[in-house]
Parts: C-alpha cells; sequence; structure tokens
C-alpha cells in the first residue's frame, strides 16, 4: 500500500558526504557527552530501596513526592505502579540511610497528607552489587543483541551491507545513549529496554532498503550505483512514512499521557525512530556506496556448456 508515488528520483547520493560528516560530528559528541558526563543510572542499576503502597483511593503523586522533598528525599521517585492507586517509591543510596528505617520514615512522612492513606505492601532493599550486577548484565544484552544482528546481516546480505547496517545502528544507539547523557534524564531498565527495541528497529528499515537495493540492481541494469541507492530510497519512501509515522503516533501517546513511568521509555524510542530513519537511508546507503558496491557482486555470470567431443 502506498499513500503517494514520487515519479523522479530524490538525489540522496549527492549529498552523502554532507550527511555522513553530520553523522559522524552526532556520533563524536554523544561518545564525548557520555565520557564526560555519564549516564544518569537509576535505583536498578545503583542500588536503593523500594517501597511499594496501595491506596483505598488514587493519591495525588505531586503531593507524595513533595512530602518526601520535605522529608529529606528530594531525590525520590514516585510514579504508580499497575494502577492509579498503587504507588512504587524508589529511594536511592544515601550514606547514613538505614534501609531498616525507611519504610517506617516514608510511613510517618505520608500519614501527614491530607486524604487517603496507603497501605505498606513490601519493601525491597537493592544493594550496590545488585545494581553492578544489573548494569553488567544489561550491556551483555546489549552485546548480545548486536552480535546477533551482525550474524543474521551477514547471512542475508552481502559484507559490505552488513557492516553499513552495523555501524548505523551503533549510531542509534550511541546518540540515544548521548541524548541521555547531556540532559541527565534517569537510565533505567525500561530505557535499556528501549534501546533494544530500537536496534531491532532500526535494522528493519535498512533490510528494507538494501532488498530494495538488491532487487533494483538485479532489474535496472543502465542505472549507476548511485542512481540505483536514490531509486531504491526514495521507491520506499511511502512505506516509510506510513510504518514511521503510526509506529510513532503510538509512541507519542506513551510520550505525552504514559505519565512519569513511561516517559523515558517513551522518549528513548522517539529518539531512536527518528534517527534511525536517518541512518538506514543518510548513513547505511553511502557507506555501501564507498565500500564498492556494485551490479556484478548480484548478477551470477552465465556457464557455458560444454559441448561433448564425438
Amino acid at each position: 500500500m502506498e499513500f503517494f508515488r514520487i515519479k523522479n528520483d530524490i538525489p540522496f547520493m549527492k549529498h552523502a558526504l554532507v550527511f555522513n560528516i553530520i553523522s559522524l560530528v552526532t556520533f563524536v559528541l554523544a561518545v564525548l557527552f557520555l565520557l564526560t558526563r555519564g549516564l544518569n543510572l537509576s535505583v536498578e542499576f545503583t542500588g536503593g530501596t523500594l517501597v511499594e503502597l496501595n491506596y483505598a483511593e488514587a493519591p495525588q503523586v505531586q503531593l507524595i513526592r513533595d512530602a518526601l522533598g520535605e522529608g529529606g528525599y528530594p531525590d525520590a521517585q514516585v510514579q504508580n505502579f499497575g494502577s492509579a492507586r498503587d504507588i512504587l517509591i524508589r529511594l536511592p543510596n544515601r550514606d547514613g540511610l538505614d534501609s531498616n528505617r525507611v519504610s517506617a520514615q516514608v510511613t510517618e512522612m505520608l500519614a501527614k497528607i491530607d486524604g487517603p492513606k496507603g497501605e505498606l505492601r513490601r519493601v525491597e532493599f537493592v544493594g550496590p552489587q545488585v545494581g553492578k550486577e544489573l548494569a553488567a548484565d544489561g550491556g551483555m544484552a546489549l552485546l548480545l543483541v548486536v552480535i546477533g544482528i551482525m550474524i543474521y546481516l551477514a547471512l542475508r546480505f552481502e559484507w559490505r551491507f552488513a557492516i553499513s547496517a552495523i555501524i548505523a545502528n551503533l549510531h542509534d544507539v550511541i546518540i540515544i545513549l548521548g541524548f541521555f547523557a547531556f540532559f541527565q534524564w534517569e537510565f533505567s531498565l525500561a530505557v535499556l529496554a528501549a534501546v533494544l527495541a530500537v536496534l531491532g528497529y532500526s535494522v528493519n528499515e535498512s533490510v528494507v532498503v538494501f532488498d530494495r537495493v538488491r532487487e533494483t540492481f538485479k532489474k535496472k541494469r543502465a542505472m549507476s550505483t548511485p542512481d540505483v541507492l536514490n531509486h531504491a530510497i526514495t521507491s520506499t519512501i511511502s512505506r516509510t512514512v506510513i510504518t514511521h509515522g503510526s509506529t510513532q503516533v503510538m509512541v507519542l501517546s506513551m510520550l505525552l499521557f504514559g505519565g512519569e513511568t513511561l516517559y523515558y521509555f517513551a522518549l528513548a524510542l522517539t529518539i531512536g525512530i527518528c534517527f534511525g530513519i536517518y541512518s538506514s537511508v543518510l548513513v547505511a546507503s553511502p557507506l555501501v556506496m564507498w565500500l564498492g558496491v556494485s551490479r556484478e557482486q548480484f548478477i551470477q555470470p552465465k556457464k557455458t556448456k560444454e559441448e561433448a567431443v564425438v
């Protein structure tokens, strides 16, 4: 299905060098922010105390945040958990914090708020060692996904396509992490899940474009390599608009109406979708061209049959 069809191919490859310079500068800045500012890791990674409360009626989350801030916990994270009546409070580790007294202190602070009173459901302490293990497991999950994508691309495409797609996908991941490092947004397990989702999402877009490139090489024998890439990208624009547009509508609904629980998850997906389109079209395709892709790599030479000697 197509919403529109562009008759004349857009000359993307004419400006390939400019696009890749922009990508390189953005990539270097993201790495610089990661090295200098680092990620603002959440309680799951740094360790802390989790307190779950249940209310008979839905409480005002902002009042709970204000009460905890006045009680000496300005960095407490408060969010709905499961339903509007369930509240999850995350308290980061700090020097002198007695985890055995945290639940009692939190309950005392919240008892002063006018309105429904909360019932303590559970208290969990996440130690620094557990946080380090989660960080290591998350990094390993990211690495395994990248290796899996590399194997898949290497089996499906010629090595030039595989290398280009891998660079484009890693470009998307580093850009997302760079945004979170620069703005010091909280990096949680939900954000890590979004990064893994973006990896799969981005490689899907690259595969679609590369499939069209391979098909065009076989059908349009009079076209040069830049013209083939331009034609492949232009012919998939309608599909890209439909796919990414519908996905972005869903992600924006989570970003605007999902509350604090889904905010950074949806934000990471939004950044990843936007840069995924850019990298698949304007990073991976120029790299394929510069790596020397040509029609001869897709056309099998005709085998001459040897005539029988009488």
